[in-house]
């Protein structure tokens, strides 16, 4: 009896051992798809415009964040200057509401200027690196909504980290 206990466990371990090995190579410094539920996908290589579908369900309350590309390079600080790409998408509608890469040009900013969602969800984010962001809407507008987002938006960032200093 005792042999096929620790066969068991051992077949556990060894079941436990494979699935966290399959896990790890999930962790990539090239494009990947975010996977929780009701999140985006978003999809692109680094240094192209990413593609981000629509959200599903009810959106999160809390602020979600995701690497989809790891960076390598210098790591944002809270007291840190950032040159980004990004890409803002409602959540209410799934439609872009503005992008810099439309516009041709990044945006360079001090992290300490911005919305609440940006300074609590990008440290720690790398030079090279996309990093998705699900904002709620106390982290990030409000009640009062800015320009052509609405009020109580729950906001979805793609940001690419550019340069920082």
């Amino acid at each position: 009896m005792k042999i096929h206990k620790r066969l068991a466990i051992a077949a556990i371990i060894a079941l436990s051992i494979s699935s966290l090995t399959a896990c790890a190579d999930k962790v990539a410094t090239t494009p990947a798809e975010s996977s929780a539920p009701g999140l985006p996908s978003v999809t692109g290589a680094a240094g192209e415009a990413p593609t981000i579908s629509a959200p599903a369900g009810v959106a999160p309350t809390t602020l979600q964040t995701k690497d989809i590309i790891l960076g390598t390079g210098a790591e944002v600080k809270p007291t840190s200057t950032l040159t980004v790409q990004y890409t803002l998408m409602a959540w209410s509608s799934g439609k872009i509401i503005e992008s810099s890469w439309t516009g041709g040009q990044p945006a360079t900013f001090p992290l300490s200027g911005v919305i609440t969602g940006w300074q609590q969800g990008l440290p720690g984010a790398k030079v090279g690196g996309r990093r998705l962001l699900v904002i709620p809407p106390s982290l990030g507008y409000g009640p009062n909504g800015s320009g052509p987002i609405g009020p109580n938006e729950t906001l979805i960032f793609v940001v690419d980290i550019i340069d920082v200093a």
